[in-house]
């Protein structure tokens, strides 16, 4: 099999008098694919027409019975018309509000391929692309990553202009600006960029714009593939941008100077900067009285020091620190030890890498029977478990607090952190006891001190302390009292309302 370098096709000069070689040239270009459909019509004896589209991305039907039927329609166009004076009057008579014309080959084939459909007519300087792209798109329905008891049930959905829309509804303001740029040389995706210019900072707002025109990728096919080029880590288990499905979310942190980016075909969109006390906070708590709030955070960050911390403090206690238990706990939990063929860090980890493979499992297997498969799996594996000695009971309670207390982080790329640091302790803990989970502390605080989201420091407003923001960071003091926007982000106002 010879090696041959790829037909080039010659780019054509749209030639007036022989739209057909033109017509040609299309489907050349496009390798004649089985959905390219090209209609031959006749205007007047002495003026041609094509109409050149692909049925697969536009709407077939409307196009057959309002734009063929009014191209064939010759009474509609009188015979003394020249070709350029029918051009104009079919567009301005054609009852489509998007329509365009141009002279350029390389625009038609991207218009085709982008859902236009092309009308060439012979004699015309110009020929004419009409918008007839296909309506089919998932209707609005709730989050499925983020649910809410109360509070709107509206999550974002694959369809670009779907999202913004949802955005546009919230926030009925002259300053909210879109600017949208196309990423991936192969697939020629938009990407939006959504900001209130007189609440974000423009430092932060060049620093997005300047990261997403830095993206050289053949495909954005989705937000992570945004995420990955533009986060400040790339090899840090803390996210700096937030993912969200909620619009609310969105319109929340545009509100307090935020940046958002909004993928088309992607339904989460990137939220930054963001800060990490940000993770623990749920759109349901703006939706409740603050005392409540307050104490749902509060749960939020004990659930995330249980999920982290009970694997690894009881693999240390257990393996080098006997003394810090009581003498009736420490006896019980060596009476359950007794006949376990494993130390109490192999115990932890094959318990804990057990539960992650039924959870994912739960996660891939049909929706009808992962559930099942993940709860079930777990009961019957840790009874069998215990029966069979190969784990202690208290193993098996550690571990399910563990995998209960993960399932309270309000982000699912918050969770996964979690999951992270929770073998990173437990490892630490294995090797050097409590000592090993003081050093792994620490060492994430330096880490965390380290980071920055967009120019913003990660542990803000925390450290460095700004005093105005502590209203809404472990604590949600009542809404009359939070009369300041949120500093940390930059704001160009300091004060809310007139």
């Amino acid at each position: 099999m010879s090696n041959q370098e790829p037909r080039q096709v010659q780019e054509p000069c749209y030639d007036r008098h022989d739209p057909s070689a033109f017509v040609d040239w299309l489907r050349d270009t496009l390798h004649n694919p089985p959905d390219l459909t090209i209609h031959s019509l006749v205007v007047s004896p002495d003026i041609s027409c094509y109409c050149v589209f692909l049925d697969t991305l536009t709407d077939k039907n409307k196009i057959e019975q309002e734009l063929l039927s009014f191209l064939t329609d010759t009474d509609s166009l009188e015979e003394d018309h020249s070709p350029e004076d029918r051009m104009g009057v079919i567009r301005n008579r054609l009852p489509f509000s998007s329509i365009a014309c141009t002279k350029d080959p390389k625009l038609c084939v991207e218009s085709l391929l982008k859902g236009f459909c092309l009308i060439v007519l012979s004699g015309a300087p110009e020929m004419m692309l009409v918008q007839i792209a296909q309506s089919s798109k998932r209707d609005v329905s709730e989050p499925l990553t983020e649910s809410t008891v109360r509070g709107p049930q509206l999550g974002f959905t694959e369809e670009l202009g779907s999202n913004l829309s949802l955005l546009r509804k919230r926030i009925k303001n002259v300053h909210l600006h879109i600017e949208q740029v196309v990423l991936g040389t192969e697939t020629e995706n938009h990407v939006s960029l959504l900001f209130l210019d007189n609440l974000a900072s423009d430092e932060v707002v060049e620093e997005f714009r300047r990261r997403l025109h830095a993206i050289k990728s053949d495909s954005v096919l989705d937000s992570a593939y945004v995420e990955e080029w533009i986060q400040d880590r790339t090899f840090s288990p803390f996210s700096t941008l937030l993912s969200t499905e909620r619009p609310d979310v969105v319109t929340a942190h545009l509100l307090e100077g935020g940046v958002a980016v909004l993928v088309d075909g992607s339904p989460i969109a990137l939220v930054g900067p963001i800060t990490l006390f940000q993770f623990f906070i749920a759109p349901e708590d703006y939706y409740q009285r603050a005392d409540i709030a307050t104490l749902l955070r509060w749960v939020r960050i004990l659930s995330f020091m249980l999920s982290i911390f009970v694997p690894a403090l009881y693999v240390a206690v257990v393996s080098y620190h006997q003394e810090l238990l009581p003498t009736s706990l420490l006896i019980s939990i060596a009476g359950q030890r007794e006949g376990v063929p494993f130390p109490a860090f192999v115990e932890a980890t094959i318990m804990m890498v057990t539960f992650e493979v039924l959870r994912e499992a739960g996660l891939r297997m049909p929706r009808i029977a992962g559930q099942a498969i993940s709860i079930v799996g777990a009961l019957v594996l840790g009874q069998a478990a215990v029966t069979a000695g190969l784990v202690s009971t208290a193993m098996v309670i550690v571990v399910a607090i563990t995998a209960i207390a993960n399932f309270v982080a309000p982000s699912y790329s918050f969770g996964i952190t979690q999951r992270l640091l929770q073998f990173f302790y437990l490892m630490m803990a294995g090797a050097m006891g409590l000592f090993g989970v003081l050093c792994g502390v620490l060492f994430t605080v330096v880490h965390l001190a380290s980071i920055k989201s967009f120019n913003v420091p990660y542990l803000s407003p925390v450290a460095p302390a700004v005093l105005s923001d502590w209203k809404d960071v472990l604590v949600r003091v009542p809404r009359p009292w939070m009369r300041s926007y949120p500093q940390t982000n930059q704001t160009k106002e300091r004060r809310r309302g007139p």
